[in-house]
Parts: structure tokens; C-alpha cells; sequence
């Protein structure tokens, strides 16, 4: 019943000033609308103390309640705090079903207020900082001070169960690392978000106990009192505000509200949490005084300075630093802590690991970590006991007691009255630390610019392809008159020996008859009819030696190719003196007179002009000479007919000219 009483007797109240309010301000209609950038962006309250609305938060957005102030604004609530920021084109709509509903560019339909079984009829912006819903009989079904974030106002109540949670940065609202609850046991205590509500973990609390299971509530009046209330007799239990204790302050008093002047109780982003005032004065312009602090410094704060580092005061300000062989994690967020920057050395033991670490000395140091060895010695046995123990990284040292603690070390400060001698272990090898590795890599979403890219490249492609093309074309011509050019210069680009040239030969021939124009022919009659002298009238040449040469020649230009000998065996039959070289007059002679004449008579100028000068006659006049000239023959030509011919012509010719060379 008593339970029940209180939270009636805070109801009721709420409703009075509520209704008060709601009659004295426009109510918000179903259907109303406001935007981050367009008019309206927030709903006011009747004396334009709180908004609620869209707030700026980093690139984007937030959906809250806040102070207004000329300068700045004083955050007090923000509905689910922990989603991404929304875009400029989001919208936070009223709807005519009674929903607050967040709809962002995409689409997405957030819910702000808890579904309500209840018709709503209308809402509105207390000048409490209450944002309410009401039913058509002005009672309110759905309220934000239910549901508090990291703030608590004047005429708030933070009830047993509930908690206060820190945010991230005075700038970002999202849940923070610490949190205030209020305990069923009656005391209200503050905890490392992540520490799982240890005892040993706290790190402030009011050290309020109910052993008679009445339930404690924390309770923000209008004049400012922060205090502890029993639900049971509505009694303080505990005033944190004011103090010392006093009868003006024992009992919840609702009528001394100053109306100018606003009070909040915040758990701030570094986990302390305080009491402020803000006064308006005619301007608008909100004067903020702090009233109260659990704790003087964030340095009593349990991970403050996170991992490695430790805290320490400097003018009154708090600053996080890098333990000795350490730097931080990132320079640009000291909280987060740091990490070690020399190389651990194998755990050898004893003396032999005493080799690889030095001990670094710090006075005045805490921190909160269980030892796991602890015993009475001197600083000088817990200095080198520290150095041969390879599990230990550091060691607290006072009035002969050694502590001997592990790495990592948290919770690590600078406490000039209670602090000990702190003996630190630190490697003798430094680890350079790598530097940032800087990304050029740019990533494109535009369409407009992947369309660009796309026709740059492909225009690029075109353009080469057709350069490409244009040269290709160029060089050719140069290359076919450059070919004609040596075709008429007869240079192919050989060595002069090798050159072939266009040339037409004068042989002085006495022929009787016409057909002996016909070089094939004659040369074969002749050597029929043993008159071999005919081919070289006017010179002296050994007879048995041309009869064999054009013996040879002849086999070597037969019509058929399969009759044709191997250069092999023409090499034989040149140098060896039995060689047999039967020839087949029927077999050499073709029915066509054309072929006929052409098997010798069209080869023969060429082998001539072979031939023709000193150099060439000296060439082939040796024994390994002429079997390098059939093989480049063979290797040059492909068909067996013009190999054959090639050589039949280089016998003849050898043997007509064979007095010469000699």
C-alpha cells in the first residue's frame, strides 16, 4: 500500500502540473510534422524553455529534448539514443494513431513512444523538459520521463530498478561507458558500463542500505533537492543535496520553484555523476552553475584512462598519459589507453631473464588490479623479484609490502596522498612502431561520375586503337617502298657477295642453229654427241672433269623430281672419283617444250651470276665450300624441284667454268 501511495502521490502531482501546462500551451495535433532543416524543426514549450525535435548530432540528426539556450544547447533526453544519426531529409511525424514515428530518406519507420493501449488524443512539451502524451480526458499515457537517458529534472524520479547510462562525448549522446542504478538494496551506486555491477568495481555510491526491503527512490524536486526517498512513509532516506542534512529539506517540497530557473542531475560522459542550476534571466540567455559533484576528479573514475595509461591532474584538469614503454592506442582519443612498445623477451627465469629488463621507479601511483603475490620485503628484494619473475610486469611497493601484479594494468592513477612507489618492468629492445598506412583508394558512388569514367575510358580505348591503326598503315608503306627501292637499287639488304641483282648476261655463244640458243638443250646434245669442246671454245679446261660436271647437271634438272638426285649424292658424285652418274635421255626430255626449256635455261642466269666474280668463283671452288653452299641451298629452300634445280645449275656452271677457277 505504501508503494502504491508514493506512486500515486508522485502522479498526482505530475498530472496537476501537467494539466496546468497543457491549458496554458497549444497542444500538438495528430498529423503535425517537423523536419531536421525546414520550419518547424521542433515543438516548443509554453514558456520556450525545452524543445523537442530534431537536434544536431556530428553529419546527421537525433530526435530529443533539450535547454533552450542563445548560446548552445543542453541536451537532456534522446529516444533511442544508440541508432545512427538520420539525414537532413528524415521526417518526425505525429501520426493520427497516436505514434511518434521517425521515418528516415530511406523509408525506415522508427517508433519513439512505447505502444499505448489507450486513444491518444493529443501531445505536448512540458516546460518541466516532460514530453507527454494525453489521452481525450488530458491524462498522459506515454511520457519520457519514464524512460530517462542520461538526465534526470526537476520534479523527476529515478525509481528503484532504473539506471542513469553516460554518453559516449559531450557531443555524442549515444550510451556511453558508465552508468548510476538504483539498487534494490537502497543504495545508488555508479559502475564501468562493461564491469558487470561488481562490488569491487564501484566507484562511488551513497552507501545507503535498506535492510527492511522498502524500496529507495532517487527524487529531483523543483527547488533543487536531490535526495533519497522511502517509498514506504515518503521519508528521506539520504539528501545528496543540500548538505549538511536540514529540517527545511526534510520533506518533498513542491511550491519553492523558482520559475526562472532549471535543475538537472546528469551522469556525464567521463562517469561523474553532478548536480547543475540554469537560471534564465529577460534576454532568453540560461546561466548554468554547478551545485554538486560525487567526485572531485575523473581520475577516480575507473577506467577513465584505459589500458596501460594512467591519470593525472594538472591545474585542475584530468589528463590521461602512456605508462613507461608505452604509447597510446590513438593519440587523437587518450581514453582509450596504450600499448606496449618494447619486445617480451623468453621467459627463461631467474637471473638469465633479468638480463632482457631494467625497472623504472614512479611515485605516488594506484591502480586497481588484484595482486597475484603479496608479501613483506624490501624495495630492492620486490624490485629484483619482479625482474626474474616472468608473469610479472609491474609491482606496488609500501612500508615494506610488495605487490606484484601482471600486465595489463587499468584503473592506474596519480594519487599524491594515498599513492604507493610503483616499480615498473620495461623491455631493453624497442619495437618501432609502424607507420599509418594511408589508403589512396577512392571509392565512386556517383553514377553521374561513374558514366564519365566509363566514356573517358572507352573514347581513350578508340583513340589509341585508331593511333595504333594510323601508325601500323604508316610503317607499311614505308617498309614497301623501302622494298622497291632496293628491288630497283638490286640491294635486299645482303652483304654484297650475297646479293641477288636484276642483270641480264651476255654469253658469247658460236651457234650453227637456233635451237642452240636453248642453253638445256644444246648442252645436252653436246654431250650426246661427245662434243663437249662446244660449250668452251676458247678455252683450255680438262675434259673428263666437264663431261662429269654436266653429267651431273643434267641428272640434277630431270622433268621428274622423284629421278633427281640427293645433294648428298651430288656431293659424292662431285668429289668422288667412281661415282656413277648414268643420265636417261628419254626421262630428261619432256613432252612440252616449254617445261623443257625452262627446266635449265631459267635457272642457269642465276647460277651464273653466282658465279660471276672472283670472290664468288674462290667461295665455291673448295671441297668445304661447296658442301656449305648445297647446304644452304637445302636449308633456304623448302621443295625438293628447287633444290634440284639450284644444284643441277651449280654443276653445270662449275663445269663450264671449272678452267677458270683453276
Amino acid at each position: 500500500m505504501a508503494s502504491i501511495s508514493f506512486v500515486l502521490l508522485v502522479l498526482s502531482i505530475t498530472f496537476a502540473v501537467g494539466r496546468a501546462q497543457a491549458k496554458q500551451s497549444n497542444p500538438i495535433t495528430m498529423g503535425s510534422s517537423i523536419f531536421p532543416t525546414t520550419h518547424p524543426t521542433s515543438w516548443l514549450s509554453p514558456a520556450n524553455l525545452f524543445a523537442f525535435g530534431f537536434y544536431q548530432q556530428g553529419s546527421g540528426f537525433s530526435v530529443g529534448i533539450w535547454l533552450v539556450g542563445m548560446d548552445n544547447k543542453t541536451v537532456v533526453w534522446t529516444a533511442n539514443r544508440d541508432d545512427p544519426p538520420v539525414t537532413s531529409k528524415a521526417k518526425l511525424e505525429f501520426t493520427k494513431d497516436g505514434k511518434l514515428l521517425l521515418i528516415t530518406e530511406q523509408g525506415q519507420k522508427q517508433l519513439i513512444n512505447s505502444s499505448t493501449t489507450n486513444s491518444v488524443s493529443h501531445a505536448a512539451m512540458l516546460d518541466s523538459g516532460n514530453f507527454v502524451l494525453y489521452n481525450e480526458d488530458s491524462k498522459f499515457i506515454w511520457q519520457s520521463f519514464d524512460n530517462p537517458t542520461d538526465t534526470i529534472l526537476g520534479g523527476q524520479t529515478l525509481f528503484t530498478g532504473g539506471q542513469l547510462l553516460s554518453s559516449s562525448s559531450e557531443s555524442d549522446h549515444s550510451t556511453g561507458r558508465y552508468h548510476l542504478v538504483m539498487q534494490d538494496d537502497g543504495n545508488l551506486v555508479s559502475y564501468p558500463a562493461n564491469s558487470g555491477d561488481a562490488v569491487s568495481d564501484a566507484y562511488w555510491s551513497t552507501d545507503t542500505y535498506s535492510g527492511n526491503g522498502f524500496n529507495i527512490h532517487l527524487y529531483l524536486n523543483a527547488s533543487g533537492s536531490l535526495i533519497l526517498v522511502n517509498e514506504s512513509n515518503l521519508e528521506t532516506v539520504h539528501s545528496i543535496y543540500p548538505l549538511p542534512y536540514s529540517s527545511s529539506t526534510s520533506s518533498i517540497n513542491l511550491n519553492n520553484n523558482n520559475n526562472n530557473t532549471i535543475y538537472r542531475a546528469t551522469l556525464d560522459a567521463v562517469g561523474i555523476f553532478r548536480l547543475y542550476s540554469h537560471t534564465y534571466d529577460e534576454s532568453g540567455n540560461d546561466r548554468v552553475s554547478p551545485l554538486w559533484t560525487a567526485l572531485e576528479s575523473p581520475c577516480k573514475v575507473p577506467g577513465f584512462c584505459g589500458f596501460n595509461s594512467y591519470c593525472t591532474q594538472d591545474d585542475e584538469q584530468s589528463y590521461c598519459r602512456c605508462l613507461p614503454g608505452h604509447d597510446f592506442v590513438d593519440p587523437n582519443r587518450r581514453t582509450l589507453g596504450c600499448e606496449r612498445h618494447f619486445s617480451e623477451a623468453g621467459c627463461r627465469g631467474g637471473k638469465e631473464n633479468a638480463v632482457s629488463y631494467n625497472m623504472n621507479t614512479m611515485d605516488n601511483m594506484m591502480w586497481g588490479n588484484i595482486p597475484y603475490f603479496a608479501a613483506s620485503m624490501s624495495m630492492e628484494e620486490c624490485s629484483s623479484s619482479c625482474l626474474e619473475d616472468c608473469n610479472c610486469g609491474a609491482a606496488l611497493f609500501k612500508n615494506n609490502y610488495c605487490q606484484r601484479q601482471q600486465f595489463p594494468l587499468g584503473y592506474v592513477r596519480r594519487d599524491i596522498k594515498d599513492g604507493y612507489t610503483a616499480l615498473l618492468k620495461m623491455g631493453l629492445h624497442s619495437i618501432k612502431p609502424l607507420p599509418p598506412v594511408v589508403s589512396n583508394t577512392v571509392v565512386i558512388t556517383s553514377k553521374i561520375a561513374k558514366l564519365q569514367i566509363v566514356l573517358l575510358t572507352s573514347g581513350f580505348t578508340i583513340l589509341s586503337c585508331l593511333a595504333l591503326a594510323t601508325f601500323g598503315r604508316f610503317i607499311l608503306k614505308i617498309r614497301v617502298l623501302n622494298y622497291k627501292r632496293m628491288l630497283r637499287n638490286g640491294n635486299l639488304g645482303l652483304p654484297e657477295e650475297l646479293t641477288l641483282r636484276l642483270f641480264t648476261k651476255n654469253i658469247d655463244v658460236n651457234a650453227s642453229a637456233a635451237e642452240e640458243i636453248v642453253l638445256s638443250s644444246w648442252a645436252y646434245k653436246c654431250f650426246a654427241a661427245r662434243d663437249l669442246y662446244k660449250l668452251v671454245i676458247g678455252e683450255e679446261v680438262d675434259m673428263m672433269s666437264l663431261e662429269k660436271m654436266v653429267k651431273v647437271g643434267l641428272w640434277c634438272i630431270q622433268e621428274e623430281p622423284a629421278l633427281r638426285p640427293s645433294m648428298k649424292n651430288v656431293v659424292l658424285m662431285l668429289e668422288e672419283p667412281g661415282a656413277p652418274t648414268t643420265l636417261n635421255r628419254r626421262r630428261f626430255f619432256s613432252s612440252n617444250p616449254t617445261r623443257r626449256r625452262r627446266s635449265l635455261a631459267y635457272y642457269l642466269p642465276i647460277g651464273c651470276a653466282l658465279i660471276s666474280t672472283p670472290t664468288r668463283r674462290r667461295f665455291i671452288s673448295s671441297r668445304t665450300t661447296r658442301r656449305r653452299f648445297f647446304s644452304s641451298i637445302l636449308n633456304r629452300r623448302r621443295h625438293p624441284q628447287s633444290s634440284g634445280e639450284l644444284a643441277g645449275m651449280y654443276s653445270i656452271q662449275v663445269g663450264i667454268k671449272s678452267s677458270a677457277f683453276r
